[in-house]
């Protein structure tokens, strides 16, 4: 893969594609970006049509490069269709459809920190399904990470959770959160294709999965077509941006990236995720920082760093 890569594109792309620190930052920036997007979407696009244009935009921009090796994979995508559609109406869109509503009850702030609790929730299926052993500074980092998105979801008063007192935008936060560690655990079955092949796969199902959102969740048809018209300047602009950078450039720099340097170290860089999510949301939305937010994100950062070092020394990173 590495001469493919290395084959496309002259100048500053090649530039890029050498440079797998600068990728996974950049890949990391788009991805907390999302957060941002979500929010932003908030009259000027359902969240329900905002779905189902991201999918079917991004589907569209990939398919003239992903037509080749679709052809090649094809029989294994048949194959393993189910599983296909799985990862793409969880991982996909019943992340992104849970987190685009969730814009509308709990600031961009909450919302980029809360989802540290992807690591939280898929280190413990990872335990329960698979019996995978975790160090115990791993597990002083997962208390700390606990500790910080708590403080997040209950805004800094942590007696709310004995009172069952979540604001309801930080729990649809936190079951995205549930439903893309039920992909990232899932991905351990991904069958062997073509990395272009299995995102045109995967958008196609979480297209198929926004459109069952729509009609189970908002009306159906009727519903979608009038919201079209309704779609401002702003909320075509967040289409775009979501089709193309989160979903297809920062899938192929972090593609090449772990090509690189390997997943293990490239891993890391999801880390950064929330904290760019959380600084976009100050500095693009105007949101303010509490103290519980500083506190949170010290919290975030230590339980994260302290998680990951137990794993490295446990497992040498891939060269």
């Amino acid at each position: 893969m590495t001469k493919r890569f290395a084959a496309q594109g002259t100048g500053l792309l090649t530039a890029v594609l050498a440079r797998p620190y600068f990728m996974l930052v950049l890949t990391t920036l788009f991805w907390g970006g999302n957060v941002v997007a979500g929010k932003l979407a908030v009259g000027n696009i359902d969240p329900f049509a905002f779905m189902i244009f991201r999918w079917s935009g991004a589907f569209l921009a990939v398919l003239p490069f992903a037509i080749k090796p679709l052809r090649r994979d094809l029989p294994v995508i048949r194959k393993h269709w189910i599983l296909f559609l799985f990862y793409g109406a969880i991982g996909m869109a019943t992340f992104n459809v849970l987190l685009y509503l969730s814009a509308y009850y709990t600031s961009g702030v909450n919302a980029a920190l809360e989802q540290v609790a992807i690591n939280i929730f898929t280190m413990a299926g990872n335990f329960v399904l698979f019996r995978l052993r975790v160090r115990w500074l791993q597990l002083v980092g997962v208390a700390a990470t606990i500790l910080g998105v708590a403080l997040t979801a209950t805004h800094g008063n942590l007696a709310r959770i004995f009172m069952l007192d979540i604001n309801l935008g930080d729990a649809l936060v936190l079951l995205a959160s549930l439903a893309y560690a039920v992909y990232s655990i899932g991905l351990r079955y991904r069958p062997a294709v073509h990395w272009m092949s299995f995102i045109a796969a995967v958008f196609v199902a979480a297209l198929v999965a926004s459109l069952a959102f729509q009609f189970l969740l908002n009306g159906g048809l009727a519903p979608f077509l009038a919201a079209i018209p309704a779609i401002t300047p702003k909320g075509w602009l967040l289409v775009l941006y979501v089709a193309l950078l989160p979903s297809i450039i920062s899938q192929l720099f972090y593609a090449r990236a772990v090509e690189l340097i390997g997943a293990n170290r490239a891993s890391l860089f999801i880390n950064l995720i929330p904290l760019f999510g959380a600084l976009l949301s100050v500095l693009i939305l105007g949101e303010q920082l509490q103290p519980y937010h500083l506190a949170a994100a010290g919290l975030v950062i230590l339980g994260l760093v302290l998680a990951e070092f137990a794993a490295r020394r446990r497992q040498p990173a891939m060269l």
